[in-house]
């Protein structure tokens, strides 16, 4: 008898792996999602109060999951331990593979998966992609719900005489000769597949979708075992703003660390937030994310600079302990104002969000494996 397919989704604890979950509640009740969340034991509390407030409106329990259900410590304080006191930085991620990724893989263990991820429209990114054949992701925010993996899959110029048969049986409209023609041109080095998604898509989201459908049929990918997937008439393309519509209107709310904070320095007022979740003391942050860290959870940055060693700094260029002199302070926070008023010159967004990149649901930040 053949496995169910199971439908799973994220929660990183930050703003596009809730709002993805609003959205498919909201949109898709039909599908029976399991949501879950990696907990390292070092996350803000914040993010522990987003959770709950997600259950409260999801009205299903999200699945905690920890590495280690069997020691009393914090997962990354035990996995720490076990690698004899070596931490991760940028080169040696382990906490995100332990911590997230592994803790992930063995909460669906073989059962054919379909995961569904929270990279914006407005992102040119792909996220984390399960290298295992099981698991299959989804981008319900994206033009494109697809990944690398099967754009390249059903646009592989073998299949070209394919997906024209497909064309013509699924495709109603008197699009399909233009359809037909984007879909029988080879792809090559001039003309990318990327290229010819793009046109694809632009032409008929919906039809693109229904004939990638009918031929992931044929394969071994979890989609081929579902009947029915509601997600291929999806055309949504959901931006950073629609993100914060979806938080604040559900009544979850934005996470409270992206909320701007107001300081001044020197006669000049600014705000800042921190721009990203995952672990209080992420190497991935910026300096002036660690002076927030500092000023609005001083308890979280002490135990932060408790893990660094002469031979190791959380940031690589400084100690947190040197970060945090008054006069380096200053200099942070000047510096940040002033990459703060060019962005505006340049008619940017002001946000910290923006400024320093919205490197979420973690990808360089470990939570980004999951949205």
């Amino acid at each position: 008898m053949a496995k169910k397919v199971r439908h799973v989704l994220g929660i990183s604890g930050g703003k596009d792996s809730a709002a993805l979950a609003i959205y498919m509640k909201d949109n898709y009740p039909q599908l029976d999602i399991e949501y879950y969340t990696a907990d390292t034991g070092k996350e803000l509390k914040e993010t522990y109060q987003l959770i709950n407030n997600l259950e409260v409106y999801l009205g299903k329990k999200i699945i905690r999951l920890r590495a280690f259900n069997d020691s009393p410590e914090a997962p990354f304080d035990h996995k720490l331990k076990s690698l004899g006191g070596f931490l991760p930085n940028t080169l040696n991620r382990w906490c995100t593979k332990s911590l997230k990724l592994d803790v992930f893989e063995r909460f669906v263990g073989n059962d054919p998966v379909i995961s569904y991820v929270g990279i914006r429209g407005d992102e040119a990114r792909e996220g984390y992609i399960s290298s295992k054949e099981t698991i299959q992701s989804i981008f319900p925010f994206r033009q494109s719900i697809w990944s690398e993996e099967i754009t390249k899959f059903v646009l592989d110029n073998k299949k070209i005489g394919a997906t024209i048969s497909l064309a013509e049986k699924i495709v109603k409209s008197d699009k399909l000769d233009r359809i037909k023609e984007i879909l029988n041109f080879t792809v090559t080095e001039l003309y990318t597949r990327e290229a010819k998604l793009k046109q694809l898509l632009e032409l008929s989201t919906r039809d693109f979708n229904a004939i990638a459908y009918e031929l992931l049929k044929l394969s071994n990918y979890p989609i081929s075992m579902e009947k029915n997937f509601p997600l291929i008439d999806n055309e949504d393309i959901l931006r950073i703003e629609d993100i914060f519509g979806l938080l604040n209107r559900s009544g979850v709310g934005v996470p409270a660390y992206y909320k701007d904070v107001e300081f001044e320095v020197e006669g000049q007022k600014a705000t800042y937030n921190r721009s990203r979740s995952g672990c209080y003391f992420c190497f991935f942050q910026q300096k002036i994310e660690w002076i927030w860290l500092f000023e609005q959870h001083p308890d979280l940055f002490s135990e932060a600079m408790d893990y660094e060693r002469s031979d190791f700094k959380w940031n690589m260029e400084e100690s947190l302990s040197d970060l945090i002199k008054p006069d380096r302070i200053t200099a942070i926070k000047l510096d940040y104002i002033k990459r703060k008023q060019r962005s505006e010159k340049n008619k940017k967004s002001a946000k910290l969000l923006d400024i320093l990149g919205d490197q979420n649901d973690a990808d360089l930040a470990c939570a980004s494996c999951f949205i």
